[in-house]
């Protein structure tokens, strides 16, 4: 049996999601990973693969209520300078690079799992936010953000009459 290699293609963080999609960056991911085993069936267990850690992004929850919207991301080990908040369109952003520690000559790393580098998140929000209002405090490693809905996107309670 003959591998035929082919050309790689060249990954990055997923496109934003058009409004209710499904993140769809898991099963991309997945696939490159398939591709990837099939690509270097051995490689994986021979010298491990750092490119697992490429386009790594902040995980996010995003949640609401009557009138705000909500968005938790963790970015431990990082100082509030070293990241970005900002709206752009309908999404909320998130970017900025965690720098390398300086590292010791003398002593002789086994092994390293931590990201370092630039990142870039775009979260689509599921209903219009004032911009000029928005508020993110952050504490221990998590990015607490607190936008508040536009007066066209807070839901108004409709009386209903019975005859």
């Amino acid at each position: 049996m003959k591998l035929i290699k082919h050309a790689k293609e060249k990954s990055g963080p997923p496109a934003p999601l058009a409004r209710g999609g499904a993140p769809l960056w898991p099963i991309r991911r997945l696939q490159t990973e398939i591709d990837r085993l099939f690509e270097e069936p051995f490689g994986a267990w021979l010298a491990p693969d750092v490119s697992s850690f490429e386009g790594w992004m902040p995980v996010v929850d995003v949640y609401e209520d009557k009138n705000n919207v909500y968005l938790k991301a963790e970015i431990p080990g990082m100082k509030k300078e070293e990241f970005e908040v900002y709206m752009s369109g309908e999404n909320l952003n998130l970017a900025g690079e965690r720098k390398v520690e300086t590292e010791e000559k003398t002593t002789e790393s086994y092994r390293s799992e931590r990201y370092f580098g630039r990142f870039h998140r775009s979260i689509p929000l599921p209903v219009p936010v004032d911009a000029g209002k928005i508020d993110a405090h952050y504490r221990d490693g998590v990015l607490t953000i607190t936008c508040p809905k536009t007066a066209e996107a807070l839901r108004k309670q409709v009386e209903v009459k019975i005859d």
